[in-house]
């Protein structure tokens, strides 16, 4: 397989995680009951779940953008360029929206927050899909940016 093919089969897979990771994480909501007061856990509530959002909707627009790119030409140089911000993008939006499930899994008993799991499982666990969807994104990601730069500083007879 040539090395546009492969750039174009993880490219397409890089697209396909990053909308299965919004897709999930935006559908993600439950309401619970705790002492009779009623509370809905939606990704929205979260600014580092919006982030992520963002940040996975940022690259899957790339991702589509980058497949209609030749990279033969001094645009492929920008798209490996590019391929680096991106992959930036995605691991901080995925470190940010982490930390914030370990808090909703855990709490904090220094900071007085309790966890919020037991509540509202479902909303967890579609939290956690969507977490796993990105990381397989900036996976993606690092295996295109190695692709690209072994492309770029390859020796050539």
């Amino acid at each position: 397989m040539t090395k546009a093919k492969i750039s174009l089969v993880l490219r397409l897979l890089a697209l396909g995680s990053t909308a299965a990771a919004i897709a999930i994480m935006v559908t993600s909501h439950e309401t619970a009951k705790v002492l009779n007061l009623s509370f809905e856990a939606k990704y929205h509530n979260t600014p580092a779940f919006v982030y992520f959002v963002v940040a996975e909707a940022i690259a899957g627009g790339y991702s589509l953008v980058s497949l209609l790119l030749s990279c033969k030409t001094l645009v492929g140089r920008f798209v490996m360029m590019t391929d680096v911000v991106i992959a930036m993008l995605l691991s901080s939006s995925i470190s940010a929206a982490v930390a914030i499930g370990q808090v909703g899994k855990n709490g904090n008993g220094h900071a007085g927050w309790l966890p919020i799991c037991g509540q509202v499982p479902k909303f967890c666990d579609q939290v956690t899909g969507a977490l796993i969807a990105g990381f397989v994104a900036a996976a993606i990601y690092l295996v295109l940016l190695l692709c690209s730069l072994h492309s770029l500083f390859a020796l050539k007879p």
